[in-house]
């Protein structure tokens, strides 16, 4: 029977928060350093390490683009709603007589702290508009 070759000794010097994070590692994990010190030189010198890093990048690069997408479509949403609202204001309310516009400035007031209420109980409990939209909605054709 053959004897499996002698591991060989390495003296390292390593920063203290290195050492200190290296001694937690060890400790949390019921580990000696030396241990827990070889599997991490394995790791670095492994040749599919690139690989694994890579693939972490690209699943977070993945993440973000999913969000960075939502938050696009979130933003026309909001835009599109502002648009139509204006229009649709700008259509519907008359201009008033300067006499009526004096007291109206004043109802103002209080008519936009209730809707800042109203605004801020729908965003606390929901749904939201984003939610009731769906995200894969075809544009509209024209009759033929």
């Amino acid at each position: 029977m053959k004897n499996a070759p002698k591991k060989q000794r390495l003296s390292v010097y390593l920063d203290p928060d290195v050492m200190k994070a290296l001694s937690t590692h060890a400790a949390r994990r019921g580990l000696s350093l030396s241990l827990v010190a070889e599997a991490g030189i394995a790791s670095f010198l492994s040749p599919d390490a690139a690989e694994r890093q890579e693939a972490a990048i690209t699943k977070r690069l993945d993440q973000l683009d999913r969000r960075m997408t939502r938050m696009e479509r979130d933003v026309g949403i909001s835009v599109e709603t502002l648009a139509i609202f204006v229009r649709f204001w700008f259509n519907t309310t008359p201009a008033l007589p300067e006499h009526v516009a004096q007291a109206a400035r004043a109802k103002s007031a209080e008519r936009y702290e209730a809707f800042i209420a109203a605004l801020g109980r729908r965003l606390a409990t929901g749904p939201k508009l984003r939610q009731e939209i769906p995200e894969d909605l075809e544009p509209a054709r024209d009759a033929e």
